[in-house]
């Protein structure tokens, strides 16, 4: 290795030991006590003299082996006395007699040895030493001679950033002790043998997370060495869910193997009356991964400091992920056209956007939609330690004017004024829940936290949200941050419908308080089950305390008159559906239920809307419009039936096949207002995955690939997406076209890489179908000892 030339100047870090140095400029280092007897130090120089006076006589000797950076008042007195440009080299042997130097370096760093096992770091597919903070890590350094402890001094140093910086804990400076404390940095020596002494270091819960460099530095009375910096020798830090003085800490064994160490999940998407899931590879011990996920807190441009608080460290990653104002990971589509990048329904998980992300210098990966977002956030805070899991919650509110309700605005004939209605009803949205405490809020608030990566809004100028408080977002305590009113709003607002009056202004006509956040939903831990986290979010809906959390919510919001008290009602409507819904190819059938709870005879007129949109609520197109008048007898119940052939919509659909029927109203007797929306999509077929043979480690198999076309019409253009983690990396295959009805298998061969259960995932995407996936479970043998 190199020699690693040390200014003196840079010695005089605080916490370091006293060297033996000289006097040079205006450097202010003390003076060196003169040595007591005339021992090595007076043959030296003479050793000097020679040289100078008879170089041809008294040879410098080569020295290849000397790998240390020695600061000695010997070594200084030759400073400029360089001859032919040759660096001056010193006698080995003499060398070793004076100073204690370091020979090398073992952290061991086995995947299968204690110190990753310990730390539970052993799934990371790379041979970094990679460790939590926290917690105890062990080392062997091995001397130039045997350590004395009453006259040698060691002592490591931990530098990460581009200004390590003492104060701000980048530049640590780690000291030998007797015995080690908890929750600091400190090293002791618990064994040596001969030239070897091993340590065992401590290192604080609130260290900075990251890649630290280390250095070795050894005193002795005959001068100082340090270690040269072997980018092998780095260490890699990561949060610790286990350490109980974490922020991140979670006390369940069985959540942290979910949240910390699970590498697939799955993400929920649909509506809430036909939900979907897919599987998703998080990936977050895939070998480069960490690499990329530390790349990207560089390119944050945020302090290294900053990075050894949660709160920080995911508010930076949610910007980080999308790319409008930072370049971050994903740029975001959702116009329908995808062709100069991958759509977003064919990525099955994390890896291959965030490789391609790094491998590229950080050039936004094309394109990502909200689970998208939310998965690969999700790789990387589980990456870097931090508890975490996707979120999908179904009718999720945009609020775009922070008035924390959700605004629907009508004409004088009911009709959807278009260019006013900016805030929509997503039929789902997918975010990340962060587990963390919170010591920047007030008690109680800490726990699971909503962490947002697609860009919707910003917050304080940058296109990112959270982390929110859930406890916050429950009780509707919207001035806490970060971002805590947006959250509350996709939730919990209520739905107000304003009608445009003939001066202009607007009037409340009506107001639904049940439309928004339904089914929140995120995996089961240790299954893949649903697992309904909404009570977590929000209280029970129409209760007490679920009023009073939206009234307080309201009245920090920019509408705080909303509220009037309640419209009166004695006929209902609502919108149902048969099963599953719709599939994708045939006609769509929904039923309209209308109540007359009156007394009295009551005549609707009713007028229904159909219309194309993105699953965020955003309208592409009107299918259809269509007026009914419904007389209604005393205390009767009637049902229609309506009724949307394919031909009607064949040609309109987008992505998610979703479709928006809205019924608007109005009692002829009563002018009582009816209103509402109710969003369904046209439910895709999967793909069938069926493995071939035995699946065993370094043995090449295969998997049979099925999918039959739903549609009477040509798919183009097909495109299959096949990964799995430990069975083959992502690729994609162009398949062409497949006929009306059509029935397609392909064979794709793989060997897999590592054992246990896994999962192969597919996905098909094309112009006229998408949201196709399929999983397979596989599990893998180890390689027999015959097969060798």
């Amino acid at each position: 290795m190199p020699v690693e030339t040390r200014s003196l100047r840079d010695r005089s870090a605080v916490g370091r030991f006293p060297t033996v140095t000289l006097r040079f400029g205006e450097d202010t280092e003390e003076e060196p006590e003169e040595p007591e007897e005339n021992g090595a130090e007076g043959d030296n120089a003479c050793l000097r003299w020679l040289r100078k006076v008879c170089p041809c006589c008294c040879p410098r000797p080569d020295d290849d082996d000397i790998t240390d950076t020695l600061v000695t008042g010997i070594d200084d007195l030759d400073k400029g006395e360089e001859t032919n440009g040759e660096k001056p080299a010193t006698d080995d042997s003499e060398l070793d007699e004076l100073l204690l130097k370091v020979r090398s370096i073992d952290l061991m760093k086995s995947k299968s040895g204690g110190n990753r096992t310990e730390h539970h770091t052993n799934l990371y597919q790379s041979d970094d030493f990679i460790i939590r903070r926290g917690q105890t890590f062990h080392m062997w350094i091995t001397l130039s001679r045997p350590f004395n402890p009453p006259t040698d001094k060691l002592h490591l140093e931990l530098k990460t950033g581009s200004l390590p910086t003492v104060s701000k804990g980048t530049h640590v400076i780690i000291p030998l002790v007797d015995d080690l404390k908890e929750s600091r940095w400190e090293a002791a020596v618990v064994k040596q043998d001969d030239k070897r002494i091993k340590l065992s270091v401590n290192s604080p819960p609130t260290a900075v997370i990251g890649q630290y460099q280390l250095l070795v530095e050894t005193n002795c009375a005959n001068g100082q060495s340090i270690s040269t910096h072997d980018p092998a020798n780095d260490i890699y830090m990561l949060f610790n869910p286990w350490c109980e003085e974490d922020a991140v800490f979670m006390d369940s064994e069985a959540e942290r193997q979910e949240y910390v160490l699970n590498d697939i999940g799955r993400i929920y998407y649909g509506t809430q009356n036909q939900i979907g899931v897919r599987t998703w590879n998080y990936g977050q011990f895939d070998d480069g991964i960490l690499a990329a996920c530390l790349f990207l807190l560089e390119k944050s441009g945020t302090p290294p400091s900053g990075w050894g608080d949660p709160v920080n460290v995911v508010r930076v990653i949610s910007a980080m992920i999308n790319s409008p104002d930072d370049r971050g990971v994903l740029e975001g589509n959702w116009s329908g056209d995808y062709s100069s990048g991958t759509s977003p329904t064919v990525w099955s998980g994390s890896v291959e956007i965030l490789k391609e992300y790094h491998q590229n210098s950080g050039t936004p990966v094309k394109y990502g939609q909200c689970w998208v977002f939310a998965g690969t956030l999700t790789t990387v805070v589980r990456c870097l330690g931090i508890p975490s899991r996707t979120v999908t919650n179904f009718s999720s509110a945009h609020d775009t004017d922070v008035s924390l309700t959700t605004d629907v605005y009508l004409d004088e004939n009911l009709e959807p004024i278009d260019v006013l209605n900016a805030d929509s009803i997503w039929n789902f949205h997918v975010w990340t829940g962060c587990w963390m405490a919170r010591p920047d809020l007030p008690p109680g608030n800490g726990g699971w936290q909503a962490v947002d990566a697609t860009p919707q809004e910003t917050s304080q100028g940058t296109f990112r949200c959270g982390p929110a408080s859930v406890a916050a977002v429950r009780n509707g305590q919207v001035y806490l941050k970060h971002d805590t009113p947006f959250v509350f709003a996709e939730v919990n607002s209520d739905k107000i419908y304003w009608q445009r009056n003939v001066d202009g202004t607007f009037s409340q006509i009506y107001s639904e308080k049940k439309t928004v956040g339904h089914y929140i939903s995120t995996k089961a831990v240790g299954s893949d089950e649903r697992c309904d986290i909404t009570d977590l979010y929000k209280q029970p809906e129409g209760t007490v305390e679920e009023r009073i959390a939206v009234e307080t919510a309201c009245s920090y919001g920019s509408k705080a008159e909303a509220y009037s008290s309640p419209t009166a009602e004695d006929v209902s409507i609502e919108v149902t559906m048969d099963g599953e819904g719709p599939k994708m190819g045939r006609d769509a059938e929904l039923t309209i239920t209308l109540q007359n709870s009156s007394s009295q005879h009551r005549e609707v007129i009713l007028h229904s809307q159909l219309a194309v949109m993105y699953y965020t609520g955003v309208h592409k197109a009107t299918v259809r419009k269509d007026r009914t008048d419904v007389d209604l007898l005393p205390n009767e119940v009637k049902t229609l039936t309506w009724t949307l052939e394919y031909k009607d919509y064949k040609d309109q659909l987008i992505d998610q096949a979703a479709l928006m029927l809205t019924l608007s109203g109005r009692v002829k007797e009563t002018q009582q207002v009816l209103a509402t929306q109710f969003s369904f999509r046209l439910r895709t077929p999967d793909l069938i995955i069926k493995p071939i043979g035995k699946a065993v480690v370094g043995e090449k198999m295969a998997a049979e690939i099925s999918f039959t076309n739903p549609l009477p019409q040509v798919l183009k253009a097909v495109i299959f997406h096949v990964e799995g983690l430990g069975l083959l990396t992502a690729r994609k295959i162009n398949h062409g076209d497949i006929g009306s009805r059509a029935t397609v298998s392909l064979i794709e061969h793989f060997v897999p890489t590592l054992p246990g259960p896994r999962k192969l995932l597919a996905s098909l995407d094309c112009k006229q179908l998408t949201q196709v996936h399929g999983v397979a479970n596989i599990t893998v043998e180890e390689q027999s000892n015959g097969a060798l």
